[in-house]
């Protein structure tokens, strides 16, 4: 079992920042990747960035260039740094951790808005 719990969402506005904690704990060392997904009311949950145990991260191109995906040493925590955040920005940010193909864990999310 892996635990997740995520922290840093708020309110902020238009070309603001923030950043965006995921603390892992439990089994960690069976984990292969780690992810942020978000989701938008009324829309289904996409990832926007993902970092696998060589450190390769991709990001979905709606956030390329302007968010930043890291983690501390091993799975104890990954980060999620979000710059010139705009208003489509605005989700539920959810922490995922891969053990195996298919196998999930999932935090609660935090949430983000961004708005005047």
């Amino acid at each position: 079992q892996v635990q997740l719990v995520e922290s840093g969402g708020g309110l902020v506005q238009p070309g603001g920042s923030l950043r965006l904690s995921c603390a892992a704990s439990g089994s960690i060392f069976s984990i292969n990747a780690m992810a942020w997904y978000r989701q938008a009311p009324g829309k289904e949950r996409d990832l926007v960035a993902r970092i696998t145990s060589l450190d390769i991260t991709n990001y979905a191109d709606s956030v390329k260039g302007r968010f930043t995906i890291s983690r501390g040493v091993g799975w104890n925590m990954v980060y999620l740094q979000m710059n010139s955040l705009k208003p489509d920005d605005t989700a539920r940010y959810y922490c995922n951790a891969e053990v195996a193909p298919g196998a999930m864990y999932w935090g609660k999310g935090t949430l983000v808005t961004v708005s005047t």
